[in-house]
């Protein structure tokens, strides 16, 4: 369940009635690694298994290609909110190390960090150079905005895609979290194990520091935005090698970061 209905008193004109919404859904989730707690994330209930595979990559706990057991231990009103994945100790990565003791909300990746120096990425700096033209930019969200069914119905929700070099979408999610999103598109890719054909990260709204880092994680070396970009984002991209585009819409469009990749005219 994605999207419940809620009734509200809308003005208009000064003129009240009652109107009836659908609102997307943020529920809690409760991750659990080897039957003990790691964090909770606020998060639109519908592939979660993905949600956690995208984090626990992201967080550098498990990033090998075999699937791992994940199960359901608790439910409220048919939602999961208690899930357990078994990984062996062996293979935990170092991100395993770092707990989340707080709550990660929807609307922000890092809240559960325990100190400053738990935001920084390290690994070398992407050198693959892709190079593409604006227009090819701008063709790519139709076929996101297509699949933004959420969307569509709440206007609440965000939404993430990856694109492969031929610029064909290879994954799409929606959340309430953007961070989120690109999470369940990362873990969809992990399952099929086609992350490495990942070349450009669409997101439908701003873009911060969390979702460079998970794009440079996950090896994607383009990240284009609808909306803003922090100023954090454009110092990480720049640092990682991604290219960055913010403000992408109605021909327009804001290269931060290594604009090298635009073909030139």
């Amino acid at each position: 369940m994605q999207t419940n209905t809620y009734q509200g008193l809308q003005i208009i004109n000064k003129t009240q009635s009652i109107t009836s919404d659908e609102l997307v859904v943020e529920a809690p989730l409760q991750i659990n690694i080897n039957n003990e707690s790691y964090t909770v994330v606020m998060r639109t209930p519908g592939n979660d298994q993905d949600l956690v595979l995208g984090l626990l990559y992201a967080e550098d706990i498990y990033k090998n290609s075999l699937p791992i057991p994940f199960e359901i231990i608790e439910e409220k009103s048919k939602i999961p909110s208690i899930v357990n994945v078994t990984i062996a100790p062996n293979i935990l990565g170092k991100g395993y190390l770092n707990k989340r003791t707080l709550l990660s909300v929807s609307s922000c990746g890092i809240c559960g960090k325990q100190q400053l120096e738990d935001i920084k990425v390290s690994g070398d700096k992407i050198e693959q150079k892709i190079f593409f033209s604006s227009e090819n930019l701008l063709k790519m969200f139709a076929p996101l905005q297509k699949k933004q069914e959420t969307f569509k119905k709440t206007g609440g929700s965000h939404a993430a895609g990856i694109f492969n070099h031929q610029f064909k979408l290879l994954a799409s999610r929606e959340d309430i979290g953007r961070h989120n999103a690109v999470d369940k598109c990362i873990g969809s890719l992990l399952k099929k194990q086609q992350l490495k054909s990942g070349m450009y990260l669409l997101v439908s709204g701003r873009v911060s520091y969390e979702i460079v880092s998970k794009a440079f994680l996950a090896k994607i070396p383009v990240i284009i935005a609808v909306s803003a970009c922090s100023s954090m984002a454009v110092d990480f991209a720049k640092e990682f090698g991604i290219c960055l585009i913010g403000f992408t819409r109605e021909n327009k469009m804001t290269v931060y970061a290594n604009p090298s990749f635009l073909e030139k005219k």
